[in-house]
This record gives structure tokens, sequence and C-alpha cells, in this order.
């Protein structure tokens, strides 16, 4: 198993290791130094990598082939860095601020999501999130995550933890380790987290969960999820993380579900409803894209307005996001008539969501109160 990645990553080259968030940035002359290097199995690992490896990550890779030591990825003519793949719907929770709406255990044959994993790594993506619904229960998660590890991609897990302790996804995880787990924290007690989940258990498995994946070290990250349910326990979940010595972030506006559905509404605390930062432009469908478990590409998870099947299409179906990016950015209606709509800064597949879930506008306008 490789050390490191070598990768190209939009405009620049960068080498990485798996599990860390520092890189070293190096010049089009090394990468290509590199990538022709690694065509010949008997090279050896040139000594200001050997020298750059230490000084960045304390690990030696002297006397090593490069072949071995470093996975090099291949330059894509696709201007893609970015991507999250959705495993499946289906989850053991059944919250209901869930944005998800329906939870659909459908999937992909094996076949098919290994194409797929190909294709998005022949995209340029560099990082990729593994997501669901709950994509450790998926029954070819540890199959996806060893290809997409093995293809030279920085792995992201967005979790509830709740299967973290299983042992062939923790042996897993221990031996290709991941760039992050990104853990849904619902609550701190036992009887606040089982009523947010509406699973008898489930904090018992997350704390299990989280329990052994702090043991073994792994990356992790918490979202602390705020609702009307356990907005009280906002102090001892930020404890938690930090006894831990975990990084985390709080999300407390609850968005309609991906169908446009109001029924994750209710769930708001209106004590934590935040204004919404800015929308100042971002990179959906250009320099990033999503792909549910149809394998069917959109500009982003929110923006699934027009989908494309990576299965049946291959590159091809990604050539036409861009332009649906910029279609979905402009003015897609239901704010007609609206005096500030040249400054409006929301973004706009999520504030389509909320006006086809009738939600009142203060939830998504950061001009609702003018």
């Amino acid at each position: 198993m490789h050390a490191l990645i070598a990768s190209p990553f939009l405009t620049d080259y960068l080498v990485l290791k798996p599990d860390d968030q520092r890189a070293v940035k190096i010049g089009s002359a090394r990468f290509e130094e590199l990538l022709a290097a690694s065509a010949r199995t008997d090279s050896a690992c040139p000594q200001w990598l050997v020298d750059a490896a230490h000084q960045r990550w304390g690990i030696d890779i002297t006397g090593r082939s490069l072949a071995d030591a470093v996975k090099v990825r291949e330059p894509s003519p696709h201007g893609y860095g970015r991507a999250s793949y959705e495993l499946n719907l289906g989850c053991n929770y059944d919250c209901p601020h869930c944005y998800l709406g329906v939870k659909e255990f459908e999937g992909l044959e094996w076949s098919d999501r290994e194409r797929l994993l190909h294709t998005i790594r022949d995209a340029g993506v560099l990082w990729v999130q593994l997501t669901g619904g709950e994509p450790t229960i998926d029954k070819l998660f540890p199959q996806v995550y060893t290809v997409a590890w093995d293809l030279g991609m920085m792995v992201t897990i967005s979790t509830n933890g709740s299967r973290l302790h299983a042992g062939p996804i923790l042996d897993l995880l221990t031996a290709r380790r991941p760039y992050r787990i990104t853990v849904s924290v619902y609550g701190a007690s036992a009887e606040v987290y089982d009523a947010v989940t509406a699973r008898r258990g489930s904090h018992k498995a997350f704390t299990t969960g989280i329990t052994a994946a702090h043991e073994h070290g792994l990356p992790l990250h918490f979202n602390l999820v705020i609702t009307e349910r356990n907005e009280h326990e906002l102090a001892e979940m930020k404890a938690f993380a930090e006894d831990l010595g975990v990084s985390y972030n709080v999300y407390s506006n609850i968005s309609p579900t991906i169908y446009g559905g109001a029924e994750t509404l209710p769930s708001q605390s209106p004590e934590f409803l935040r204004a919404r930062r800015p929308f100042t432009g971002c990179g959906a469908g250009h320099t990033h894209f999503h792909v549910d478990p149809h394998g069917k590409a959109s500009i982003c998870k929110v923006g699934r307005d027009a989908q494309f099947s990576l299965v049946d299409h291959g590159l091809d179906a990604l050539r036409q996001l861009a332009g649906v990016a910029d279609s979905l950015m402009g003015r897609t209606g239901g704010c007609s008539g609206c005096a500030l709509s040249g400054t409006c800064w929301t973004c706009r597949p999520l504030a389509k969501l909320y006006q086809a879930a009738k939600a009142p506008l203060e939830r998504y306008c950061q001009h609702g109160g003018r």
C-alpha cells in the first residue's frame, strides 16, 4: 500500500499523506519527474521526496521504490478536484430532521460501483466524500472504500459513528487510514440522543464506535447537529468533543428534504436559527460534483434538478454540469418582484428547496428581515 499520493489538484501539484491534512506543494517539473519514474518498477524515491516526507510527516521512505511508496496520479483533462458519493439513502437511524426524507437502501451492484469509482478518479477527483444515508451499513462499503483508497483518493467518511467499532470496518480503516471521519453528533445523554435518532440504543452504539475510533487514532471531526430536542445539551456536546481533542462544527439550521419536503422543518430550534453566511459562489459543477446511489451526477447534494448517469455515459456525463450550475445559480423563480434581488446572497438551489417546502422567509433569505 502506498504511503503517499502525488497528484494534480486543480492548478497545483501536491504530495499528500492519506490520513493527514498537511501537504507538500511541488512544481510541474517535479511532478512530471515522479510520473515518469512511477512507470518503472525499479525507480527509487528521489532524495528530495525522501527529505520532504521526513520533514513534513516524519516518515522514512528511504530505499523504497517509488511505485511502492507513492501513488502517482495521472493528470486528467477534466477540471474536477472533489466529489461526494452517496452510497445509499438508507440509515439505521430515523432522525426527523434528516434532509434525505425517504430512507431507501437501493444502490448499484458492485460492477457498476467499481466502474463508477474509476470514472470519479479519471475526472481528476483527489478528495472524495463517502456519504449516505449511513455509508457504513451499506453491504458494499468495504469494497467501495478500499477501491477509492487504492486509486489514490483522499477519502472522507460522513457517518453517525455507530459502526466504527465493527471489526471488519475498524480493521479496514486502520490499515487504509482515511483523510477524515466526519461524525454527526445528536446529543450528550442516551435519553436525548436516542430520542433524536428515534432508535433505542443508538447512543450506546455511537459512543462505542467513537471510543474505538479514538483509541485507534483515527482522524475524527464532529458535526454537532442542534434540533429542538437536544438544544439544551449543546454545552455537553461541545465538552464531549473537547475532552477527546476532536475538532467540531455546530450545525443548527435545519433544511428541507432533497425533494423540497417540509417534514424536517419542525425540528428547527428557533433559538438556534442562525443567519446564513452570505453565499458568494462556489465551484459546484465546475470543480466538484455529487453522485447519488444510482450513479447519477449532479452539481452538488442540493442542486439535483439535473442529473446525468456516470454509469451509462462515463465522463461524458460530466460535460454538462458546468452549464447546469451556471443556470441554477441564476434567478430560479420564487423571488420574483424582490427589490433586493440584485444583491441576493442566497444559494439558489437551497432557496428553491425552502420555497418548495413553503418555509418562512427568515429560514433562508438574508434579506428576510428587511
